[in-house]
């Protein structure tokens, strides 16, 4: 275990996210890097975006809440250290998620509304059972359900918008590419350090994944509701694009 959690330490974190991929970055992304005209000034896109960013907003404020819950209950050194930083990645997406809502038009004053209201229902269920075992000071659990169902899922359903965003939002789609490699240094202590600890407690295997069974159903319903949604959304976009190519000569099939 120890040797597996060499590579989680505080001094490598350093390394490779404020000293590495995050240098010269602002909110996560190249300062002169702005959201695109054509995500501001249409209704659709521009509320898509919204409905979006909030759901990351509030699966990283439970992220948050969980990461630095679970770091007193941890059983060892090593492991308080690495939720340490990783606490420090939750609040720092938190944070960049909070500010591209701003840079949409929401307001300071009305940003706590807007969560609300646009919350996903799925998702405050996934966090409200989360958050109870973390309360509980539930490690193994805890763990399980941050670092493998929250943070696995997420890992993938960013992998895809990050693609889907390269050209038409190189803003966003350098934001997630941060991400996504914190996410990717979250997922792998928790698959490593869960393995271990099944292995000293056989007897939690089977509530460990019933649990993450149950769990696995509130992100999955989240995100598909996420994605009907963004389907409209690249419409609109595609058929935009495709009026500005005709508009100047280009041949649209």
């Amino acid at each position: 275990m120890s040797d597996f959690l060499s590579g989680y330490s505080i001094q490598r974190w350093l390394e490779s996210c404020p000293q590495g991929y995050l240098e010269h970055t602002s909110f996560g992304h190249a300062p002169e890097l702005e959201e695109p005209a054509l995500i501001l000034d249409n209704p659709v896109l521009h509320d898509q975006a919204i409905d979006l960013t909030v759901l990351l907003v509030i699966g990283e404020r439970c992220a948050l809440a969980a990461s630095s819950g679970l770091i007193n209950s941890a059983p060892d050194e090593a492991s308080k250290r690495f939720l340490a930083t990783q606490t420090l990645d939750e609040a720092r997406h938190v944070e960049i998620f909070t500010q591209r809502l701003y840079d949409f038009g929401v307001k300071k004053t009305e940003l706590e509304d807007v969560l609300r209201q646009r919350a996903n229902p799925h998702l405050v269920d996934f966090a409200n059972v989360l958050l109870e075992k973390v309360d509980k000071k539930d490690f193994i659990a805890g763990v399980v359900g941050q670092n493998i169902v929250l943070e696995g899922m997420a890992f993938s359903v960013f992998e895809m918008i990050y693609a889907g965003n390269q050209t038409m939002n190189p803003k966003f789609a350098q934001v997630l590419s941060g991400t996504i490699a914190d996410e990717r240094r979250h997922v792998g202590f928790g698959e490593n350090r869960i393995g271990s600890l099944i292995a000293e407690h056989p007897e939690k295997k089977a509530e460990v994944e019933k649990m993450q069974k149950d769990m696995s159903y509130h992100m999955l319903a989240t995100f598909s509701g996420a994605f009907n949604r963004s389907r409209e959304a690249m419409a609109v976009g595609r058929e935009l694009n495709a009026a500005q190519r005709a508009e100047q000569g280009e041949v649209v099939f």
